[in-house]
């Protein structure tokens, strides 16, 4: 591994069971998360090597010092990728080298002096768009009644109900759903869990799903493969992948006729939603799994709305000529 202008020392290869990249990656308790950092970790070593085939796996971590790193996070701020992306990014570089120090590869010293990078500061609204209620009823009309098609209407309208996030829904397991308190208990992310409520019309599509599913334990939303069985490891049925999530809502609202939408767009609805209703900051932020209020109050669409109505008092003046 070498940088640009500030070379890396060369280091003999690291042995797979030390390696602070698979070792990092292990300590990780989602498949989402796990396949999230792998992937900020593989494109740091690409950036780095200069080998579009290179991966996090076997780099010399450990002898990254705070020169090093700087460095690293100019490289990555000249990506021209949003601040949030590039400080993922260096999160995956501080907790890699964290690892190195667990194993005893560097000093907590050069750890220290290694991971004393400022995050990258930007203002931005939230990415997505919102999912009109005509659009949502138009992808459901899309679902037929098919296995696929009752479990598409189940995930969509869950998504609807609760702003869930891509690997929450994967995540949820049939033992995770409680139709007697009309709630799902889902682990988000730093594996926190919390209740979320489904409306009525939303539990009718969830059961009518799992009278097709079953209720064996496993993943309440799982793959289905053409012949119309549930894809299953180990006996039980194996969760979506965040990409599956993603295939079936592009499916779904393109046979709408609909522009593509996200589990995002979903999440920044929901959010609006509760807020436009009403509903306090901090119940809010307590549904959608924040950690800070402050996260919530930026999908707060009143405030947009106020400004555009003050516009709006305005009037363009007739056109006529100077006397």
């Amino acid at each position: 591994m070498s940088l640009p202008a500030v070379p890396a020392p060369e280091a003999p290869p690291v042995e797979p069971a030390r390696d602070p990249y698979h070792v990092y990656l292990d300590s990780l308790t989602s498949a989402e998360s796990r396949r999230t950092m792998r992937g900020c970790l593989d494109r740091l070593a690409r950036l780095l090597t200069g080998d579009e085939s290179a991966t996090g796996a076997g780099q010399p971590w450990h002898l990254l010092r705070y020169e090093h790193t700087v460095r690293i996070r100019t490289l990555l701020t000249d990506q021209g990728w949003s601040a949030a992306y590039v400080n993922k990014h260096l999160v995956a570089l501080r907790r890699v080298l964290k690892e190195a120090w667990r194993l005893g590869q560097t000093s907590a010293e050069d750890l220290a002096r290694a991971s004393d990078l400022a995050p990258v500061r930007q203002s931005r609204l939230p990415s997505g768009h919102h999912v009109p209620p005509e659009v949502v009823g138009a992808a459901l009309a899309a679902c037929d009644d098919s296995a696929s098609g009752v479990r598409d209407a189940a995930l969509i309208a869950v998504l609807y109900s609760t702003g869930c996030r891509r690997a929450e829904l994967g995540g949820l397991a049939v033992a995770d759903y409680d139709p007697g308190s009309r709630s799902l208990r889902v682990r988000g992310k730093r594996d926190k869990e919390r209740l979320v409520y489904l409306t009525t019309d939303a539990i009718g599509l969830v059961e009518r799903w799992l009278a097709v599913r079953g209720a064996e334990p496993g993943a309440l939303f799982s793959p289905i493969s053409r012949a119309g069985r549930l894809r299953t490891r180990d006996g039980r049925p194996v969760g979506l992948t965040g990409q599956g999530i993603s295939d079936i809502l592009s499916r779904r609202f393109g046979e709408a006729g609909a522009s593509r939408r996200t589990a995002h767009d979903f999440r920044r609805t929901f959010i609006g939603e509760l807020l436009d209703a009403g509903v306090d900051l901090v119940t809010a932020q307590a549904l959608v799994g924040h950690s800070s209020p402050a996260t919530t109050a930026r999908y707060d669409r009143r405030p947009e709305r106020t400004r555009r109505e003050a516009v709006d008092r305005l009037r363009l003046p007739e056109p006529r000529p100077l006397a």
